[in-house]
């Protein structure tokens, strides 16, 4: 760990760190028009990982601008009856998604730290917008008709400042002898220097502790897969429904089948499942299940001939 690495303070903006987008849709420095360079300084991987970790939030951002602008799709929040101070999260829908009578397509991604309207963000830097994002399957499917809902399984908490706990010094009980009062300082005193030394090299620049608070009913993929076909799939007027499930989003409607079959079943056409990496055994899905995930896959093979 090193001591001296540079502030961990970086640009809020893809101007402030040198980088757009091209019109081929890849990120380039405004000045060379380079790809991203992760190694920016040598030997300092911590700073060079938060760093790529600051545009990778700036990049999540961009790409939610781009669904709502470029896609014309609707930021929903959720939990739907939220309250103003409780956590929340949100998907993104067409304007026709619960209204189309015909077709609507639902995309699920995997899991890390990818966001809505995102496959990879290792892609997105490094390739481009269209290999790393859900937008050409987002563009074709409204071409063609399809009402769109896009998941957000993991925006599952947010995060806040962890409250600085006092914890009394052993001074504060004033019925102890002063000699064992003062021993029990000294080796607070010691115990706390040695914990700050190894804090200087574990975490050089004090960042802020942080604590999670779970989204109701949206906690995991898995909740929130099961919560927004509650409350929007379900409701959606849609004769057919179809998914695409990448990597853990496939593990994802693998449990919304195990939860709510009898409904899927009613509703979902085909399932597309893409690098998926559910498992029908370990997550205990019925014969039934597995049958009718064979059928919907052929059938979506057939549409696709």
């Amino acid at each position: 760990m090193k001591k001296d690495e540079p502030p961990l303070d970086f640009p809020d903006t893809l101007e402030g760190f040198e980088y757009a987008f091209n019109e081929k849709g890849q990120l380039r420095h405004i000045k060379t028009g380079e790809p991203f360079v992760f190694n920016y300084r040598e030997d300092l991987h911590r700073w060079n990982q938060k760093r790529y970790e600051a545009l990778g939030e700036i990049i999540t951002k961009y790409v939610y601008e781009l669904l709502e602008k470029d896609c014309n799709l609707k930021k929903i929040s959720i939990p739907v009856d939220a309250t103003e101070s409780e956590p929340k999260s949100f998907i993104f829908m067409s304007e026709d998604a619960l209204t189309n009578p015909q077709k609507l397509m639902v995309l699920i991604h995997g899991s890390g730290v990818v966001r809505a309207g995102q496959w990879a963000r290792r892609l997105i830097i490094n390739e481009d917008l269209d290999s790393g994002t859900q937008i050409p399957f987002i563009k074709r499917a409204m071409d063609e008709g399809y009402g769109v809902i896009v998941l957000n399984p993991n925006e599952n908490y947010i995060e806040v400042e962890k409250p600085k706990i006092h914890v009394p010094s052993s001074s504060d009980s004033s019925d102890e002898p002063a000699e064992k009062r003062e021993r029990k300082d000294k080796v607070s005193k010691e115990t706390k220097k040695r914990r700050d030394f190894y804090e200087k090299y574990r975490n050089p620049q004090r960042e802020k502790e942080m604590m999670q608070l779970y989204i109701r009913e949206n906690g995991s993929p898995e909740e929130h897969a099961v919560y927004v076909w509650d409350h929007f799939i379900a409701q959606s007027a849609a004769e057919n429904v179809f998914f695409v499930a990448h990597s853990y989003g496939g593990l994802a409607f693998v449990e919304l089948m195990i939860q709510r079959e009898a409904d899927v079943k009613s509703k979902v056409t085909a399932v597309a499942l893409t690098d998926s990496v559910h498992n029908v055994w370990h997550q205990e899905a019925g014969k039934t299940i597995r049958e009718w995930m064979r059928e919907s896959l052929s059938t979506l093979q057939d549409s696709l001939k």
